[in-house]
């Protein structure tokens, strides 16, 4: 979760970050929470939009300094993550909980709340977690490329900028921030991280971008076969069941095929 060197502080005397490595364009660092200001900053968060190839620059000096890169979306409803609720909720250490445990306890849950257990895909045991997928290209390469077209003039993102979160790995970014976009289904952002930590091992994924209530990821290693779709597709129906509610593909073979299937981007959106 949170490094046990945590350099975000550092930043408050030396906002360039020279004495990091690291050349930082003008920015803040941010402490506000749901409960008030926090003992030590969360995130530094860039004053000016994110521009292609800014999340790429200087990756060498930022993981030297156990700097995660995390765009975040300042031009949504909620503005910037003052206004998030960060560290609202339960808060536990990913590397104590289990993926599998995780969604397997979501996907029961949910089979209990929705009409007694009957409707799809919840209406089944839990399938259990897929199997991870082989891939050729480069997780961080893929991030860096998803990071740069959300950076571009074509992005969906409304005004995204560059943030750095002091944490032991990307997977751990919501759990290192109390990341509150998905509390209306898990209000533990260490149980988020926990099954990005296995979707990383398994997919190759990236936590690349956040918004209030959105977490985008980038995916090396995508399903490549309906069968592989299906299984992730089950994962994903635990970890954000909004997201087939939302869809037209209601049941997990439509979800699969049309969402899952060879897609390089995994957008995860909880209602509010």
């Amino acid at each position: 979760m949170l490094t046990e060197t945590n350099n975000l502080p550092r930043l408050a005397d030396d906002p360039s970050g020279r004495t990091l490595g690291l050349d930082l364009p003008p920015g803040r660092l941010l402490n506000e929470t749901y409960q008030g200001p926090w003992s030590y900053p969360l995130l530094w968060l860039a004053d000016a939009r994110a521009v292609p190839g800014q999340w790429s620059a200087e990756g060498a000096a930022r993981r030297a300094a156990e700097l995660a890169p995390v765009l975040v979306d300042v031009g949504g409803p909620s503005g910037d993550p003052e206004g998030w609720d960060l560290l609202c909720g339960n808060l536990s250490y990913p590397e104590d909980l289990g993926a599998d445990e995780m969604l397997s306890y979501h996907w029961n849950e949910l089979r209990e709340k929705r009409a007694g257990g009957v409707v799809a895909p919840f209406d089944a045991p839990w399938p259990g977690l897929a199997a991870a997928v082989p891939s050729e290209v480069d997780p961080d390469v893929r991030a860096a490329q998803l990071a740069d077209a959300l950076s571009g003039d074509d992005s969906w993102l409304e005004e995204p900028r560059l943030a750095l979160v002091s944490a032991e790995c990307n997977a751990d970014v919501p759990a290192a921030i109390g990341w509150a976009g998905a509390l209306q289904h898990e209000d533990d952002a260490g149980v988020l991280s926990a099954v990005l930590r296995s979707w990383d091992e398994r997919f190759g994924t990236r936590v690349v971008a956040l918004t209030a209530n959105r977490l985008v990821l980038s995916v090396a290693a995508p399903p490549t076969t309906l069968d592989q779709a299906v299984a992730v597709a089950a994962e994903h129906a635990a970890f954000c069941p909004d997201d087939l509610d939302r869809s037209p593909h209601r049941t997990l073979e439509e979800y699969a095929a049309r969402e899952l299937l060879g897609r390089r981007t995994w957008v995860h959106h909880w209602d509010d």
